[in-house]
């Protein structure tokens, strides 16, 4: 997603939360948009639960649909294909003693480093996501 496109999007994130709320009770899916976060990467849409790929495609018809969005600069998201992942807790948001955020190619570099994933292939970049708004924490999920 553009530049342009993240900030016009998150100018009103609040209202489509709403929307994609609405729009995925109205599948009957058990599934909540919690908040919208953008980074360098794009933007991050944080759910209460995993998504099933049908709540994928509502999500993503509605970013497509959304009002002042170019659709042509819009990435497909998509689900792991893989079964097996780690899930890490209690990380650190932002590295120790700075206001930097940690970012996947950190975590690469200590996965790279550290003996406890000699046996271990990630087969995906590390996601990491923020536990809350107010929170320092993070959870960090590696597709393994």
């Amino acid at each position: 997603m553009s530049n342009n496109n993240k900030t016009k999007f998150m100018e009103t994130s609040s209202a489509h939360v709403i929307n994609i709320n609405r729009a995925l009770k109205n599948i009957k899916s058990e599934v909540i948009v919690d908040f919208v976060h953008m980074d360098q990467t794009g933007i991050t849409i944080v759910t209460n639960k995993v998504t099933s790929s049908l709540d994928l495609q509502m999500i993503e018809k509605y970013v497509k649909n959304a009002n002042l969005i170019n659709s042509d600069n819009i990435n497909t998201s998509c689900l792991l294909q893989s079964k097996s992942y780690l899930k890490i807790i209690d990380i650190p948001y932002f590295l120790e003693n700075t206001n930097v955020l940690i970012l996947a190619d950190v975590i690469e570099t200590i996965i790279k480093e550290n003996h406890i994933f000699n046996n271990i292939t990630v087969t995906l970049r590390p996601q990491i996501i923020k536990v809350s708004l107010k929170s320092n924490i993070t959870i960090i999920w590696l597709d393994i």
